[in-house]
């Protein structure tokens, strides 16, 4: 029998009351408190989030920007020393495997951050399609834990931990790159990444010393105003920034063009799902990823129907919540392409009641 994975931070979660759930088979704080305080201090302050669950495999070698250009659907061997780009990795038929982070720390290494509930899958997957290339695949999951310091005092709360001659690399990361870091004094892969709409920090430690940074983290963000937070409000920010969840608004079944990610798929390259996807980016997409908003505020929820004039069903919703922020429902959803155009009018069936909603851009929510 196999142990489930658990955060090395379990005891920690523990020793805050926090409420649990099953996550890809990681035992997982829900909420400490309240999702709705944990939400709004994120937006106003800083949340500290245990996202030990990720996934984190290593790509190294000579060919190692070659063999993700040939396993992803973007192009790793243009990301820059000290950057990170948003890609995808697909099946041959074009099915999206994960939606994935890739960092270049090196000429020749890569860190690849997979979805939980993927991250199996994809390190795999990297491994099968790099075999043909002088290139070393390390998965180093279940030996790294991963802390993120969400919204806006999260920069001052981690310049505040770092060595003074640090403080300038802290204020001068940019989005979407990545340092190395002292915090605390201790060791930590930083990135200026993250997955609620606001500024934040990723920090990447051995799991041996990832309690002691927490610790740390947490005393700091808590001196702030700030507080740790959960899964649930992960969700809502995450929606409220029209972020797409694996397994919701990507999955085997989605194409890259149907969920608007076709600006990731880079075409000119060979890579594994290549020819499919050449062929679906020259056919009318019949449903596309959408954002709507409701007139009420009972929310539209996973799962729930959209119809027109009351009549057919023309779509589905993949996420759903009434957004903490704004104060309306907001959802994502798949819908008819005809219908796709911001302003229109659909009804979506919360429980078998025709609800008002009207499809919004996404995000809904866009920090200032």
């Amino acid at each position: 029998m196999t142990t489930a994975p658990a955060s090395p931070l379990l005891d920690e979660h523990r020793s805050l009351a926090a409420s649990f759930t099953d996550f890809a088979g990681w035992e997982m704080p829900l909420k400490y408190g309240s999702e709705l305080a944990e939400h709004r201090a994120v937006r106003e302050v800083a949340g500290l989030f245990d996202l030990s669950h990720m996934g984190e495999i290593a790509v190294t070698g000579p060919q190692a920007a070659a063999a993700l250009d040939f396993a992803l659907a973007g192009e790793a061997s243009r990301i820059a020393v000290g950057r990170a780009k948003y890609s995808l990795m697909c099946d041959a038929d074009g099915g999206v495997i994960d939606d994935l982070v890739v960092y270049r720390l090196g000429a020749e290494h890569f860190l690849v951050v997979a979805n939980a509930a993927n991250a199996p899958t994809v390190a795999r997957e990297l491994a099968s399609r790099a075999e043909q290339f002088d290139v070393v695949v390390d998965d180093q999951s279940l030996a790294t834990a991963l802390i993120a310091v969400q919204g806006p005092a999260s920069e001052a709360i981690v310049s505040s931990l770092v060595p003074e001659d640090q403080r300038a690399t802290v204020a001068e990361l940019k989005y979407y790159a990545v340092a190395d870091a002292q915090v605390a004094g201790i060791d930590v892969l930083l990135a200026r990444t993250g997955y609620t709409g606001e500024d934040g920090f990723e920090l990447y430690v051995p799991n041996e010393r990832s309690v002691a940074l927490w610790q740390t983290l947490l005393a700091a963000t808590v001196a702030a105003g700030g507080v740790p937070a959960g899964l649930a409000c992960r969700d809502t920010l995450r929606l409220e920034a029209g972020m797409a969840l694996y397994g919701h608004e990507l999955t085997m079944a989605t194409n890259p063009f149907q969920a608007g990610l076709g600006k990731v798929v880079r075409l000119t390259k060979d890579f594994v799902g290549r020819d499919a996807l050449q062929q679906l980016s020259e056919q009318t997409v019949q449903q596309v990823l959408v954002g709507l908003k409701g007139d009420t505020r009972r929310a539209a929820r996973a799962g729930y129907t959209i119809h027109h004039d009351d009549e057919a069903v023309v779509g589905t919703v993949t996420s759903g919540t009434l957004s903490p922020t704004l104060g309306y429902p907001v959802a994502l959803a798949y819908l008819d392409a005809a219908l796709a155009e911001p302003g229109t009018k659909v009804q979506v069936d919360v429980r078998g009641r025709k609800e008002q909603f009207q499809v919004t851009p996404a995000p809904f929510y866009r920090r200032s």
